[in-house]
């Protein structure tokens, strides 16, 4: 495997920010690496990447021990981070050839330019980085991440700052990146990992709670969902008649949603009561959950909202 970490523990004085997390990521995989914010997400990379130190557990990248070489470590990671360093003074060319040269790369020229259309940046590398936008300016940090060709790579919120164009191109980036590469990335876009990641890893308040393909996650965390819209507002008493309905959560205007094991026998419960009630439905459906749903349930407390 290219990542390997075992009880690895970070404490900042008296606060654990990460609690003995233990996991794998193998080569040709993309995996998401969730969390909300202040999981311990970003000081996990930065364990990884070396730049910070554990204070318990042991971390492998390619089979090299971070501790006792983190340098070997740094020459196989690409490494984004959330919050993208770069000269805003230097061209776009220019700030690569700096990266490519701290990485002692042989034809640095060629390679830029191939990084460059990689990213999608060649309308723009004509430009000084601090005249580019925020987007753009992402673009360079994962062509500095991307220049040294590296076996792994870090992404911490890798599309902060993109539109939904530049959002589904750096998708498409990372999943080519994957196909021989490792790839574990951060992102509070649950659609994003949804759309790129085999696997996703969770962690909430430093711990590991989930770690599992997309599928069996929501397999074995999720209940179906129904999800039902009114066109009258509705009291949530009325609720209190639906033997099926686990939780219930209202998610818009005049609509509500029901976590349930018997997501027919709700339905048709439902639409008894719209009858019984003179309520006008308009939508109603069964979907399985989505890792938004699940991904709140482990990482908040579990209770009905009303």
């Amino acid at each position: 495997m290219s990542i390997r970490l075992h009880s690895l523990t970070k404490r900042f004085g008296t606060q654990t920010a990460v609690n003995g997390i233990s996991f794998e990521v193998n080569r040709g995989e993309i995996v998401g690496f969730l969390g909300p914010n202040g999981a311990g997400k970003s000081t996990t990379l930065k364990m990884i990447t070396g730049y910070l130190s554990p204070d318990a557990g042991h971390l492998e990248v390619c089979g090299i021990d971070v501790a006792k070489d983190p340098l070997t470590i740094r020459k196989k990671i690409g490494y984004l981070p959330e919050l993208n360093p770069l000269y805003l003074d230097l061209y776009v060319r220019e700030y690569l050839q700096f990266i490519g040269e701290t990485h002692a790369l042989k034809n640095i020229k060629p390679r830029i330019e191939e990084v460059i259309e990689i990213v999608g940046l060649t309308q723009e590398s004509h430009k000084r980085i601090g005249a580019l936008s925020k987007g753009y300016k992402q673009r360079v940090g994962l062509a500095a991440a991307l220049l040294h060709d590296p076996d792994v790579l870090i992404l911490d919120e890798p599309t902060t700052g993109l539109d939904p164009n530049q959002i589904q191109e750096i998708r498409e980036v990372i999943r080519q990146q994957g196909k021989n590469k490792t790839v574990l990335f951060s992102s509070h876009i649950l659609s994003e990992v949804e759309a790129i990641c085999q696997r996703v890893i969770i962690i909430h308040q430093g711990n590991l709670v989930a770690n599992d393909t997309l599928n069996n996650i929501r397999n074995g965390q999720g209940r179906p969902i129904v999800t039902v819209q009114f066109r009258e507002d509705v009291s949530p008493e009325k609720w209190n008649a639906l033997s099926g309905a686990i939780r219930y959560t209202r998610t818009g205007t005049n609509e509500w949603q029901f976590e349930t094991d018997q997501a027919d026998a709700l339905q048709k419960q439902i639409l008894q009561l719209a009858l019984q009630e003179g309520l006008n439905i308009v939508s109603l459906q069964i979907e399985n959950r989505r890792l938004e749903s699940i991904f709140r349930s482990l990482t908040t407390a579990s209770h009905p909202t009303t």
